[in-house]
């Protein structure tokens, strides 16, 4: 059977033709602008899926890396407290020896006795110490102050852990609580309690009153405790931190992973889309010339 082919459909088939090359080159300029290689579903169904999860993923750990900026920050904090603390601690000490060698008059005991009492305010203080407006020895009530001047060592602070989730089931506390710091209300080893027995003992009430050097003795060994405590406390603190770091390089590695996986799915390789464009444009632009001389013919053509 002869297949008659008409004008018409010569000219059909050429639009058709000429309709792909142009849709054909409309792709390579859409992915080179955006340089994207998937701009929509249809362009890699299967591709998109796996785009999708890579971005769901670096979303997530991205807050997972403010998490951990934010740790960082009042981990950071915290031990920079705890250093002023152990300063206030270490002047007790030095004051305390310094007192109890049994050479100092009164007035020099007294003066001691002062000077432990400027102590004492200034371990309130930094007990009531804040950060963006939030305590830091109060626990999970961070709105409220844990300690006063007139009952800091009777003062019964929040004794809660505040967690940021670092990571998939991963959560680090980011705080110390005051009984951790201070010691617990009551106990003989409270930093408040200790301070203040301290400054009775050495500048006792009324004015004149000798001082009573066996209390202070006494409390020379509570504050050694107390100080061997807060070490184990600032070495927890330190570790915290460490481990704080290392996951911060790991979610940045993760990251640039992850980062790397999605640009290889979803990213267009410039060069092959360069080329590939000029391609089309040139298919485009010969299926242009050759249809042109295809219609050439007319009507007044075929009757000459």
């Amino acid at each position: 059977m002869v297949l008659r082919v008409t004008q018409g459909m010569i000219q059909s088939q050429l639009l058709s033709n000429i309709s792909n090359n142009v849709k054909r080159m409309s792709v390579s300029q859409n992915q080179l602008s955006t340089g994207r290689k998937i701009n929509k579903p249809s362009d890699d169904p299967v591709g998109i899926t796996y785009a999708l999860r890579y971005r769901s993923e670096i979303s997530i750990n991205d807050q997972y890396q403010r998490n951990i900026d934010a740790a960082k920050s009042a981990v950071d904090h915290t031990d920079t407290v705890l250093s002023q603390i152990n300063d206030v601690m270490q002047k007790a000490k030095e004051l305390t020896v310094q007192g109890l060698n049994g050479t100092n008059p009164q007035s020099a005991l007294d003066a001691i006795g002062i000077e432990i009492g400027q102590l004492y305010e200034t371990a309130v203080g930094l007990g009531n110490d804040q950060i963006n407006g939030k305590y830091t020895f109060n626990g999970q009530f961070t709105d409220k102050q844990p300690y006063t001047l007139a009952t800091a060592s009777s003062d019964i602070p929040d004794d809660q852990k505040i967690s940021y989730q670092v990571s998939a089931g991963i959560n680090i506390p980011i705080n110390q609580t005051g009984n951790e710091v201070f010691g617990a209300p009551g106990n003989n080893d409270n930093l408040f309690k200790i301070l203040k027995g301290l400054h009775d003992a050495f500048s006792p009430s009324p004015p004149g009153t000798p001082a009573n050097l066996t209390v202070a003795r006494g409390l020379m060994t509570d504050l050694s405790k107390r100080f061997d405590n807060f070490q184990t406390v600032r070495s927890e603190v330190g570790a915290r931190a460490n481990r704080i770091d290392l996951m911060d390089n790991r979610l940045k590695d993760l990251d640039l992973n992850l980062t790397d996986l999605s640009s290889k799915t979803e990213d267009a390789d410039m060069a092959e889309t360069i080329t590939k464009l000029k391609t089309d444009e040139n298919v485009y632009q010969a299926s242009l010339s050759t249809g042109a001389k295809i219609i050439q013919p007319s009507l007044i053509d075929f009757l000459r």
